[in-house]
């Protein structure tokens, strides 16, 4: 279509199941063909409405291992009813497991079973780096750094983990993830009931003695929140020691520049800031999370960067993700609507370095290698190819490269399987079409607009009046 009806908009979910707390958040999105009336169309989200927000629950958990899906539904849908909302009105949207929560046994049941129940819906998995990013948006922190040359970092610290990412002229730059949070060590009745495994090596060190059972200790606690508030302050400098290694979670801070300001967001950036007045009693938990967030306040050296405040605290990661996960595709594509939507499919890129014959030579052995990489077994797993850095096509090279294609999707099990191409070049249309012509039998999702990286996982919605779909880029990971 060459342009988009008037008022189109669409329905956003965002779920964020965490460490302590389970929220969401319910968006509209208005979307607008930017481009003149004589240009290819360029449809855009130019307003995202946050329409609801529920309350911020107690995330319920049957065992320490496993959460309690029954209830995790139950609250969504019983939120869906508050705000007046069909689950077969969601289009877009993300939700995520975040913290220690991502590490119960059935993590990933519990957010696949979501998906299935609500909506048409693009569903984002776990995994810290993701968990870092999104907050940093829904905190503010990303659209901050658009605006200053200054290097940004927002810290979410939830009930089990600080998710850092590192941001300059809004782009990521780094992420690092730590063992620091407000539910490291809980207590009950004046007794520790639950110290985290992940930091009982820190305390020789710290010269405390916290076991699960002891009567608590308000020295030894604050003994330990000043600790923690020390090994983050190391990592923001970059400069963590060999003893700080048992609260690293994955790779080593990533960044190469110097960090001039940071927001805090998350459960423990409410204790801090107060913002929300309605949280429900449930929510007030005997751990440490407020002298975590006293002791964060307190450290010299945090002091010495810039201080930000956030947009959101305990919202911004359900934030990010109900408003700032989805992207949309060009308009110039060619969809199957039957098809879709399509969930979790990984991405294998192919990069076109040199020229385009070269290129051409190797996109059969490129998707073999695909093949073996995501299908060892032959089971049938698809997956898109990401056609990076494509030159300018003419109408024979476009015929050519589907040809090739068309060659090379017969390394797959299924030679009959959908071929899904994802494009940053705005040429989707006249590829689709030209594999259509080259073989009638072979079905394709041909997108473009869109930059993915190897590695990364789609969610691509069902197509819009406008003729877009809307796009979910993510990572697939669970502790």
């Amino acid at each position: 279509m060459s342009d988009i009806p008037k008022g189109e908009s669409m329905i956003s979910v965002g779920i964020d199941i965490g460490t302590s707390t389970t929220k969401l958040v319910i968006s509209r999105f208005l979307l607008k063909n930017t481009a003149g009336v004589s240009r290819v169309p360029s449809i855009h989200i130019i307003d995202r409405e946050i329409i609801y927000k529920s309350a911020i629950f107690r995330t319920p958990l049957l065992s320490r291992t496993e959460i309690d899906m029954d209830a995790i539904e139950q609250i969504i849908l019983d939120q869906y009813r508050a705000a007046g909302i069909s689950p077969r009105a969601v289009q877009t949207g993300a939700a995520i497991i975040t913290g220690e929560a991502a590490t119960k046994a059935n993590a990933e049941e519990v957010l696949y079973h979501l998906s299935s129940r609500s909506g048409d819906f693009l569903v984002a998995a776990a995994g810290p780096d993701l968990e870092a990013i999104i907050a940093a948006k829904g905190s503010g922190l990303y659209d901050a750094s658009r605006q200053s040359d200054k290097v940004f970092a927002n810290i979410d610290i939830g009930g089990g983990t600080a998710n850092i990412a590192v941001c300059q002229y809004g782009k990521l730059i780094g992420t690092c993830t730590l063992h620091i949070g407000g539910k490291l060590i809980e207590f009950e009745n004046r007794k520790i009931s639950y110290v985290s495994h992940q930091v009982r090596k820190s305390f020789d060190l710290i010269g405390i003695d916290i076991t699960e059972g002891s009567p608590v200790e308000d020295e030894s606690l604050k003994a330990f929140s000043v600790h923690l508030a020390a090994v983050l302050a190391r990592a923001l400098h970059n400069q963590l020691r060999a003893e700080d290694q048992p609260f690293l979670l994955g790779h080593q801070p990533n960044w190469d520049k110097k960090i001039d300001v940071i927001t805090f967001s998350g459960g423990v950036a409410e204790c801090m800031y107060r913002y929300e007045n309605d949280i429900q009693d449930t929510t007030s938990y005997d751990d440490i999370g407020l002298r975590l967030a006293e002791s964060i306040f307190e450290n010299p050296h945090l002091a010495e960067f810039e201080w930000r405040k956030p947009d959101a605290t305990v919202r911004a990661t359900v934030i990010g993700a109900g408003t700032q996960t989805t992207e949309i595709s060009g308009a110039t594509i060619q969809v199957e609507p039957s098809l879709l939507p399509i969930r979790n499919l990984p991405v294998h890129r192919i990069e076109f370095r040199n020229h385009f014959t070269n290129t051409l030579a190797v996109i059969g052995q490129e998707i073999k290698k695909g093949t073996n990489l995501y299908d060892p077994f032959h089971e049938g797993q698809n997956f898109a190819l990401y056609l990076a850095n494509i030159p300018l096509l003419g109408f024979r090279e476009i015929h050519q490269l589907a040809e090739v294609l068309i060659e090379g999707n017969r390394y797959k099990k299924n030679p009959s399987q959908v071929l899904v191409l994802v494009l940053e070049r705005d040429m989707a249309r006249a590829l689709g079409q030209s594999l259509q012509v080259k073989d009638p039998k072979q079905m394709c999702i041909c997108i473009d607009q869109i930059k993915v990286e190897h590695g990364d996982y789609l969610d691509i919605g069902k197509q819009l009046q406008s003729g877009v779909v809307p796009v979910v880029t993510k990572t697939l990971a669970f502790h």
